[in-house]
Parts: structure tokens; sequence; C-alpha cells
């Protein structure tokens, strides 16, 4: 196989513009401001710690940042960092008890995807 095999396998042979479903797709297109939003969130997604973080929230519903700390064998410090990028975001919600925080998924939204996540990486075999 030569690399031109395999720059045809990833682009076009013949550059052929299709009008009609090039102005249907941009009608319905995200936004650019709508894609930097959600690139934004997914960045979030890239620390393993943030993850099982939102994973925790998932399966207990609520936890404080002591019970979270040690669910992810982290530091309470280390879970309030990632609380307050991950509340900043819309993805968690929290509520003060006392002297404690308590944290919760903001919405079924962010559950859902929670949930197609585990599905695709175990449809991955991961």
């Amino acid at each position: 196989m030569q690399i031109s095999d395999v720059e045809a396998l990833d682009g076009c042979v013949v550059s052929a513009v299709d009008p009609s479903r090039v102005a249907a797709v941009s009608e319905v297109l995200i936004d650019v401001d709508g894609a930097s939003n959600l690139a934004d969130m997914f960045r979030l997604l890239g620390d393993p710690t943030r993850v099982r973080i939102l994973f925790a929230l998932l399966e207990a519903g609520e936890l404080c940042v002591c019970d979270i700390a040690a669910v992810v064998d982290t530091s309470e410090t280390k879970v309030s960092q990632a609380m307050r990028l991950l509340r900043n975001a819309g993805v968690v919600r929290n509520r003060r008890d006392g002297r404690n925080i308590f944290y919760r998924l903001d919405d079924s939204h962010v559950r859902m995807l929670l949930d197609l996540s585990r599905e695709h990486l175990a449809h991955l075999g991961g």
C-alpha cells in the first residue's frame, strides 16, 4: 500500500460538492458558539478523575466532597477543584447542609450522556 492509497481513504478521490446536500446540512449544523461550548464541556471529560467523579454521582445520586474523595481515591482539594469546574460548566449542582457541600448531576441530560458513554465503551470492549 502506498501513501497515495491511504490518502484516498481519508478524502475525496474526486472533489465534487453537492450544493443541495451542503445547504441541507448547513441549515441544521450546530453553530460555532454551540460547538465551542460543547467542546469545552467534553474537555472536562479529558481528566480521568473528573470522569470517575461524575460516574460516582451517577451511581450515588448525591455525595459530599469528602465522600467523593474517598470513592475516587483522591484528595478533597482535587475534588473541590473538579467540582468548581463541573459546576461552572453546568454539569453538577450543589447544596450546602451545615458545613458540608453535597453535589449531584445537574439534570437527566448529563445522566443520559454518561449512560451512553458507558454503553459505547462496553460496545468497544473497554
